[in-house]
């Protein structure tokens, strides 16, 4: 009987630590020259935008810094409209993010954008909105990524 429990012992630990393990080689890794790597998205046209963070059903609080990567082509004059809303859609925070390089090409264009909100008093999620710019407003042209948040508490 003994011995069976300290099998059971030493099988269980030894799960542990390949658990603990594989969830380093499962998370978010760095790329070659340390900065922290990115998760593709495809937008509602199935358009790829790279974020770094947040990243999709990730706790967020007050003030959120964005970083990721579009084409240049989302972009109008260098920037494009983030909205940050609550469960019902109510619209909590507006901002632009802005390219970091030159976004007058078809390539990834890294940006960055910082919202400053309130944390809502009902409920603790919500979405953030990425919207291609669309200076025509033809609505061919549209496009939206839309990322599941949390609010922490």
């Amino acid at each position: 009987m003994r011995y069976n429990f300290t099998m059971r012992k030493t099988v269980t630990i030894i799960a542990f630590f390949i658990v603990i393990v594989l969830a380093g080689f499962i998370g978010i890794k760095e790329l070659e020259n340390g900065e922290p790597a990115y998760i593709e998205y495809q937008t509602e046209r199935g358009k790829t935008i790279r974020l770094y963070t947040p990243q999709a059903n990730g706790t967020i609080k007050s003030p959120l810094v964005i970083k990721g990567e579009a084409r240049g082509n989302w972009f109008f004059e260098a920037s494009f409209p983030i909205t940050l809303v609550d469960w019902d859609g109510l619209i909590i925070a507006e901002s632009y993010a802005t390219a970091e390089g030159d976004w007058m090409t078809t390539e990834f264009v890294p940006f960055t954008a910082t919202l400053e909100f309130k944390k809502p008093t009902y409920k603790n999620n919500g979405a953030l909105i990425l919207q291609k710019d669309n200076p025509s407003g033809l609505p061919e042209h549209d496009d939206a990524l839309e990322i599941p948040i949390f609010f922490s508490e």
